[in-house]
């Protein structure tokens, strides 16, 4: 709808636009509801039932709006004036509405009507008031304010100001009966129900679904609380508010080696770390150090094309949009193509969708081939990985932090002092202890 919008807003090839005088009010930039409707019927060849529909539709959206009835969001086929609403009030900018700014617009119109305002704006007056009563004097003063910069400004300005803030709450606040397009969306005419006809084919699509649904298979909620179990039995001692942290908690302590160990690429992984890759084929490829060792297995089986087609899959997806179509050639002439250095074997079911969509290519060309070799390595590679000499000695070889034993709250220590009170010295060497001058019997102490 933008689009149209911007057409029929072009100096040369747009809607008409005129100056038209209000009483003594002049309005720059208006058009009138027949020089719009025919605009659409030209430019667009339909009927003039249909471009009626196609302006009203544009004014209960909020992109045009009447100068004489502000509250009528209709297109009318005569010389009733309309004027383009400012770019800054279109739905696409997405500016939230307000219960703030909703309360300030009608404050402001309630302070220029001297409170004649009407049953349905009086009302949301009186709620916001009291919502926000806490409050209420700022909102006063923004509407006050608002309304003193408008004085300075011509008289055609601010009437089209008071009808574009108008028709921006209609079409965001819209009255009881009138449909929210905001929720229903331009494809939808009416929010209203439709009428069902209560017939037999109504009575037998009813008993069909019926009987699916009783024939569908379900899980008993035993089977479902011992997987849930299982789950949580499985990652407690890798959670670290459940278990702990070894060496030591880097939230309440100043000791960093937790993340130092933890970090995406280490030299040699601790051993909860290389557990988890048995947990699911995902936790192995989410972690560089897992992919990796993953890779040096698959080099020794001949099957490292599969993860670096994986990889290069995962780098289109989630690469630029302007490297697109050469990523999609590179994936295509290093594994896909006759004679490829290094070939994937995929189906060629998998394959021929995967020729047609390079006809067109976008970042999600690959996705079935990519998926076709996950499936592949997830059922046949990963299981051997996980009994491979290579992962029992990683398992093995994985470092244990050594538990480092650390006060909670280091900030409760104190140090000792080498005497019961600042105020007095050390010892003699014959075992007495003598007060400081000055002490609270304004003379030399005694021991």
């Amino acid at each position: 709808m933008e689009r149209v919008v911007l057409s029929m807003q072009d100096p040369d090839q747009g809607v008409h636009m005129r100056s038209q005088r209000l009483l003594v009010t002049v309005v720059p930039h208006a058009v009138t509801g027949n020089d719009t409707m025919e605009w659409l019927i030209h430019k667009y060849c339909i009927s003039e039932e249909e471009a009626l529909r196609l302006g009203t539709l544009l004014l209960r959206h909020g992109y045009l709006y009447p100068l004489q009835d502000p509250g009528s969001l209709v297109l009318r086929p005569d010389e009733t004036f309309y004027r383009f609403q400012t770019p800054y009030f279109w739905m696409s900018t997405l500016w939230p509405a307000a219960e703030l700014d909703y309360a300030i617009y009608l404050a402001k119109k309630n302070i220029r009507k001297h409170g004649a305002l009407g049953d349905l704006e009086k009302e949301h007056h009186g709620q916001l008031h009291r919502k926000m009563n806490h409050m209420w004097d700022l909102v006063v003063m923004q509407a006050r304010e608002q309304l003193r910069a408008a004085k300075q400004r011509r008289k055609g300005d601010r009437l089209v100001i008071a009808c574009q803030e108008q028709t921006y709450w209609l079409v965001n606040r819209p009255p009881p009966g009138v449909p929210n397009v905001l929720e229903q969306g331009p494809k939808r005419g009416s929010c209203t129900a439709r009428q069902v006809l209560m017939n037999a084919d109504f009575y037998k699509r009813e008993i069909e679904c019926c009987r699916r649904a009783l024939g569908r298979t379900r899980v008993k909620s035993s089977v479902s609380l011992e997987a849930y179990l299982k789950f949580s039995n499985q990652h407690r001692p890798h959670d670290p508010i459940m278990s702990g942290c070894l060496p030591s908690n880097p939230w309440i302590t100043d000791d960093d080696t937790y993340w130092a160990i933890n970090a995406p690429r280490v030299a040699e992984p601790t051993q909860l770390r290389v557990q988890r890759w048995a947990f699911s084929f995902q936790e192995l490829l989410e972690d560089p150090v897992g992919r990796a060792h993953f890779m040096d297995f698959l080099r020794i089986e001949f099957s490292a094309e599969n993860l670096s087609f994986w990889e290069a899959c995962e780098q289109l997806r989630h690469g630029g949009q302007a490297q697109v179509p050469g990523l999609v050639d590179a994936v295509y002439q290093q594994f896909l193509a006759p004679g490829a250095a290094h070939w994937v074997n995929i189906d060629s079911q998998t394959m021929e969708r995967t020729l047609e969509g390079l006809q067109r290519p976008h970042r999600y060309v690959l996705d079935a081939a990519q998926l076709h070799i996950y499936m592949l390595m997830k059922k046949d590679s990963y299981p051997r990985f996980l009994k491979s000499d290579m992962y029992k000695t990683l398992l093995v070889e994985a470092v244990i932090p050594p538990e480092t034993k650390r006060r909670v709250f280091p900030f409760m220590w104190k140090p000792r002092r080498s005497s019961p009170s600042p105020a007095l010295l050390p010892a003699s060497a014959s075992g007495e202890c003598v007060a400081a001058p000055g002490g609270p019997g304004g003379g030399p102490g005694e021991a």
